[in-house]
């Protein structure tokens, strides 16, 4: 598929997702959620000027690869700190990112994995070490929603398996949830022939009586994504 294919697919997935995401809107939020007070009621959430230089210097194209700097970025922009579960989180960058930045974070993998040694630090263009002693709180199990009591807020970036298992989730235990859903391996629900995954999905939390809202980040790959606020 061409870049330009890709991109009208991807601009009428979103415009697909907005409207899905405005008839659940009545089931609006509380005003104890910890969000940022000058978030938009509604709408496509990017980058606002934080990252201006980068773009008139041409930066964001080079960017496309630091998804987890890149969500980072966004969520300190869009949420007020608090407790995160970083599903499938890897290695713990995202995490590792969000506890610099004040947050309480925590990668939920059932795969043992050490930081990184290093990363770009997308918002002054230099790279920063990670010493060899410094770690992250990591539970190495499979997420399971009962894991979610603890916390405010569940991420999942392309965290495979867990999608539905973090509405759920979410849904239990009254926290809010980010997703950037990647493929339906072992998901327990499908989409109906025609319908993207990501339809499928935010139906779904609808459906939980969430009031959901998408979201795009600058990187390659599946970079779209919903969410909602902790209640």
């Amino acid at each position: 598929m061409t870049k330009h294919k890709t991109r009208k697919r991807n601009e009428k997935l979103f415009n697909t997702l907005s409207e899905i995401a405005k008839q659940s809107q009545p089931a609006a939020t509380t005003a104890t959620s910890p969000i940022a007070a000058d978030q938009p009621e509604f709408g496509e959430h990017s980058f606002r000027p934080t990252l201006e230089e980068a773009q008139k210097s041409g930066e964001l194209v080079r960017m496309k690869k630091f998804r987890y700097q890149l969500l980072h970025q966004w969520l300190i922009e869009h949420f007020e700190p608090c407790r995160v579960a970083d599903v499938g989180g890897g290695k713990g960058l995202l995490t590792h990112l969000l506890q610099k930045s004040g947050w309480e974070a925590a990668v939920i993998d059932p795969l043992e994995q050490s930081l990184p040694d290093k990363y770009k630090d997308i918002a002054h263009n230099r790279r920063i070490k990670i010493p060899p002693t410094e770690t992250v709180p990591r539970i190495s199990k499979e997420f399971e929603p009962a894991m979610a009591q603890n916390y405010d807020l569940l991420i999942g970036m392309h965290a495979h398996a867990c999608n539905i298992k973090i509405i759920d989730a979410a849904a239990n235990y009254q926290c809010g949830f980010v997703l950037l859903p990647c493929c339906i391996i072992d998901e327990p629900i499908y989409p109906s022939l025609g319908v993207h995954w990501l339809e499928c999905l935010m139906d779904y939390a609808v459906q939980k009586g969430f009031a959901v809202r998408p979201f795009r980040l600058n990187f390659s790959g599946q970079h779209i994504g919903f969410y909602a606020p902790p209640g």
